[in-house]
């Protein structure tokens, strides 16, 4: 929506965008220390509280970038209140699900709701912001994400310790229900209609089945926390990279045609777009899977407790709340210097975590990250928000919905391949007879390698901006 002034209510309608983001979010992790109670009170096996976690990763996945091109097309207020709906719906059938079964096709549901709403946020600071304005917006975008990674399991653990008995993990879900409708009121009152062109309402069904359909066979064989990966069918990763290729080649015909692709295809000629995207692909598979190895090392090797393993995190997300308020007012003015810069941090409160653990006491190991995990949060903070900013600044505002679909579903992607190869580095380390300190020194290296390819890219597009005078601006 190109608007001449300002919105008055644009700094409210961000916080209610951020108030659905932030819970759609928290649900990716929230529901990982409830599992043991879940198992026990509903009977799952093995392979449904695999779906039950997954489910909703895929199905998040599976409509992001349709969601973003419906929003574009359709209306971004419409397709955030429907998103809304449905994910507080699938919060309501999960948490009274009387069984594994009904409980895995409510997270889908769920995951649905957020693949819907997710790629309206940033459609609508597209819209809504201009100039350094855009990027601190997108910095409490960046804030929101970086919490939300961190306080899922430490909700969890709060809801479970507070609620108490065989039941309590349904209130991890239950939550969503007063959240949601709260801020279902507030959509209605302070989210914006979005006017759009009638030459853009055109929909691509070929290309949303083919899109969807590769990007699920993507994530299928990565999903989850298993640590034998050999029986997973990786044969699907080549299925599915053979029909995003399809994919491909059907929006270029489609576009030749006079159609209304799904992803502007364009975009990816935009040195901005192209690199941010990559960029946050690359450090989404580092920086998130470190907090997976993590959890495991201090539950099931320390012995913590849900809370407290959940706790240990917090200083994470709290540099990287701050950083990332911080950084959408910067990166105005230092462009993707700032990112290399937070790339950088990021590596070494990484390794810094790795020399600390192999030194101090067992049982001292939670309170001697904090100080490096401090620094790799602020550092992500530095890297998420700004490029996300710089990754959308060169998108017309009409696109911006599912532009912001495509790189949110490179970060499923990114994430979910992170925690695949770090999580088989950590388990393969254990099976060879190292205990979960070394395990996780070996993970953490891993992770830091993903994010060492972040890095490059950040430095390619800063040499491509000395050679050529052009960079990214707000």
């Amino acid at each position: 929506m190109q608007v001449d002034q300002p919105d008055p209510q644009r700094w409210r309608a961000l916080a209610v965008c951020l108030a659905a983001g932030f819970l759609t979010l928290l649900d990716v992790s929230i529901v990982n220390v409830a599992l043991p109670s879940i198992e026990s009170d509903l009977g799952a096996g093995p392979s449904e509280l695999q779906w039950i976690l997954s489910g909703y990763a895929v199905a998040f996945g599976l409509v992001l970038v349709s969601a973003g091109r419906l929003g574009d097309a359709r209306g971004r207020r419409r397709l955030f209140l429907i998103g809304l709906l449905v994910f507080t719906a699938g919060s309501a059938l999960a948490g009274f699900a009387p069984g594994p079964g009904w409980l895995s096709g409510a997270r889908v549901v769920q995951g649905v709701g957020a693949g819907i709403l997710n790629p309206q946020v940033a459609g609508f600071i597209q819209a809504l912001f201009q100039g350094p304005e855009r990027g601190r917006a997108f910095g409490f975008l960046g804030a929101s994400i970086g919490l939300s990674t961190a306080a899922g399991p430490v909700a969890g653990g709060l809801i479970l310790g507070l609620v108490g008995g065989e039941d309590a993990w349904r209130w991890v879900f239950l939550v969503n229900l007063p959240v949601g409708a709260v801020v279902l009121v507030l959509a209605l009152r302070l989210l914006p209609e979005t006017t759009v062109d009638s030459s853009d309402s055109r929909l691509d069904p070929v290309g949303v089945v083919l899109l969807g359909a590769g990007t699920v066979l993507i994530l299928l064989p990565l999903i989850g926390a298993d640590a034998d990966l050999a029986d997973r069918s990786w044969w699907l990763l080549g299925v599915g990279v053979l029909a995003l290729a399809v994919f491909v080649a059907w929006e270029r015909r489609h576009t030749r045609r006079g159609g209304a692709p799904v992803v502007d295809l364009q975009l990816f000629r935009r040195r901005s777009y192209a690199l941010g995207a990559a960029l946050a692909l690359a450090y989404f598979a580092g920086f998130t899977s470190i907090f997976f190895v993590l959890t495991v090392t201090l539950q099931s090797g320390l012995g913590y407790s849900p809370l407290l393993a959940g706790l240990a995190a917090t200083p994470a997300a709290i540099g990287g709340a701050i950083a990332a308020l911080n950084g959408g007012r910067l990166v105005h003015r230092f462009g993707r210097a700032l990112v290399a810069v937070g790339l950088v941090l990021s590596i070494a409160g990484v390794l810094g975590m790795a020399a600390v653990v192999g030194v101090v006491p067992a049982a001292a190991v939670g309170w001697a990250i904090a100080g490096p995990q401090l620094v790799a949060g602020i550092g992500s903070g530095l890297v998420i928000a700004p490029n996300q900013a710089l990754t959308l600044s060169g998108v017309p505002i009409a696109g911006g919905g599912s532009a912001a679909g495509v790189v949110q579903t490179g970060q499923r992607i990114g994430t979910a391949f992170g925690i695949a190869a770090v999580g088989a580095a950590f388990f393969a380390s254990l099976a060879s007879g190292g205990d979960h300190l070394t395990a996780f020194t070996v993970a953490l290296f891993v992770a830091v390698g993903f994010m060492a390819v972040a890095l490059a890219v950040a430095l390619a597009d800063l040499a491509l901006n000395r050679r050529t005078g052009v960079r990214a601006r707000l």
